[in-house]
């Protein structure tokens, strides 16, 4: 399709010049023309006067389709530099300023967040599984599977047993356990209406990091959600 485009532009610009270089010699035929009318004496003031007027029009004519094609042609060549000369050039300097000689690496996440984009639902949730594979210390590709299943599936307990497993499965950063923990508790308390489940979490908190600002913040839910 992007090739189809080119060509059709290129002929229309190669066609708008053949018919601006035939204008010129239109001119030409009609300015010397009006130049053996004035010359012959033969002819009225009237009959001059409206060759003269034809000469003006076609030059006007010429003109405007000059201009015209100016553009066209210009935005052929701006379109070509953009998706194709720039991109390039800014690649090659790139490169040079800053390339090891080693490609950059592929960020695990950005296959996921596509699918999301896409609205595929399902292809995104098996591309942060992979993620999670390639980078197992990092939590957001379990909290974004999570999220999908529970605001795009509406599946609560799908989304519990993804946080579960992420858990169950590494041993984690204190920020990284406790923030999983909290976001099981949140939709065991808000999406499950299953409190007891949301203050055992909780009390889990507290036990696991006695006097940190976790265990604060788990007392603090608790009072909340009047399960103190």
């Amino acid at each position: 399709m992007k090739w189809g485009f080119y060509v059709v532009m290129i002929l229309a610009v190669a066609f708008a010049w053949m018919k601006f270089a035939g204008a010129e010699k239109e001119i030409q035929a009609e300015k010397a023309k009006l130049s053996q009318m004035i010359n012959s004496g033969d002819e009225m003031d009237e009959d001059i006067a409206k060759q003269q007027s034809k000469v003006e029009s076609s030059e006007g004519a010429k003109t405007g389709s000059g201009i015209l094609l100016a553009f066209m042609t210009a935005g052929l060549v701006g379109i070509v530099f953009v998706i194709h000369v720039l991109p390039a050039i800014a690649h090659r300097f790139t490169h040079a300023v800053y390339d090891s000689g080693e490609e950059v690496e592929k960020d695990p996440m950005h296959d996921g967040r596509a699918k999301v984009a896409q609205g595929d639902w399902e292809g995104a949730i098996e591309a942060f599984r992979q993620a999670a594979i390639a980078q197992p210390l990092n939590r957001l590709p379990w909290v974004e599977i999570a999220k999908i299943q529970l605001d795009h599936l509406e599946d609560a307990p799908a989304a519990v047993q993804t946080l579960r497993t992420a858990i169950e499965g590494q041993e984690w950063e204190e920020n990284d356990a406790a923030y999983l923990m909290f976001r099981v508790a949140e939709i065991y308390e808000t999406e499950l209406s299953d409190h007891n489940s949301a203050a055992v979490i909780m009390n889990q908190v507290i036990e696991q990091f006695p006097e940190s600002r976790h265990s604060a913040n788990a007392r603090h839910k608790l009072r909340e959600w009047g399960l103190a």
